[in-house]
């Protein structure tokens, strides 16, 4: 792990968030290396290793977020990677110092949670179940599905969720079956969303 006034970042962008409950906003990403989940379909692989990419202070990272709240950002995304490998706390802190924009973190759930934050997506994997704490704290669900198992997984894991969590699955990318799935499953049940990666439809980050 990195110092915590440090943090090894894989890239930050000015973009619309393409994904969840928020899809279509502009934002400010800070996607940080680092991984250890190991997620076969995962479409950023670059940023498992958490060495290689260079350490950046937490000041640095809030003086990029708040130039993209001029530029339009309305919230800033911290992703990784898994950034929970990571004491998030600076970060945060930093960021509401200097920038103010509402914090949102994506998360697999392996790790505790560390720093303050308004908007928490857990996508939790089968292969390495999130905490409770976790399951507890998100204020969105969010299960990749590629077959059928991944339905199962994602009721079990809703049914540990507060009551008000948003609910979505999302189809794994180029995977029909996923699609098919997530698609049914949606439309017989009231509680859940469909969540696509309008993104990649875009072409943009």
């Amino acid at each position: 792990m990195a110092d915590s006034q440090r943090l090894p970042v894989v890239e930050t962008f000015h973009s619309l968030q393409g994904e969840g409950h928020h899809a279509g906003r502009s934002a400010f990403f800070i996607r940080l290396a680092g991984c250890t989940v190991g997620c076969p379909w995962c479409d950023t692989k670059h940023s498992w290793p958490a060495q290689g990419h260079p350490e950046q202070p937490v000041d640095a990272l809030a003086d990029a977020a708040r130039m993209a709240a001029e530029a339009g950002a309305s919230f800033v995304v911290i992703t990784g990677g898994e950034p929970l490998h990571h004491d998030l706390q600076p970060l945060t802190q930093t960021l509401d110092a200097r920038c103010g924009l509402p914090l949102h973190l994506e998360t697999s759930g392996v790790d505790p949670l560390s720093g303050r934050f308004d908007w928490i997506t857990l996508s939790p994997k089968r292969h390495r179940p999130p905490r409770q704490e976790l399951l507890q704290a998100c204020h969105e669900l969010k299960v990749v599905v590629h077959g059928p198992e991944d339905i199962s997984f994602a009721a079990a894991m809703a049914s540990q969720c507060e009551d008000n969590t948003e609910r979505l699955l999302q189809p794994g990318w180029e995977s029909s079956i996923g699609e098919a799935l997530a698609v049914e499953h949606v439309r017989q049940h009231s509680r859940w969303r469909l969540s696509l990666q309008s993104h990649k439809w875009l072409g943009i980050r």
